[in-house]
């Protein structure tokens, strides 16, 4: 998957199942590596999500439960229940 990260900011992030996260704040990388680790979101109004690991006041969620990326950012419910 090849996207530029320009084409990210402020993209709205969804579960699979349709439930609205928020939007995407911020990426974090391996700087050695280049692998992109997380996806930080800034929630959405009245959501708690026990699925997702809460830092500072934003949902960090692994890269890698990222499903698709197009005019949203979607995450795989199912993924995120092994990290």
């Amino acid at each position: 998957m090849r996207v530029f990260a320009r084409s990210l900011a402020k993209k709205t992030v969804l579960l699979s199942d349709g439930t609205v996260v928020g939007i995407l704040h911020n990426i974090t990388a391996d700087l050695r590596t280049g692998m992109l680790l997380n996806i930080i979101v800034k929630p959405a109004k009245n959501t708690n999500i026990p699925e997702l690991e809460k830092q500072d006041g934003f949902y960090v969620i692994p890269f890698e439960t990222v499903k698709s990326i197009s005019d949203y950012v979607v995450v795989d419910k199912k993924l995120l229940k092994k990290y």
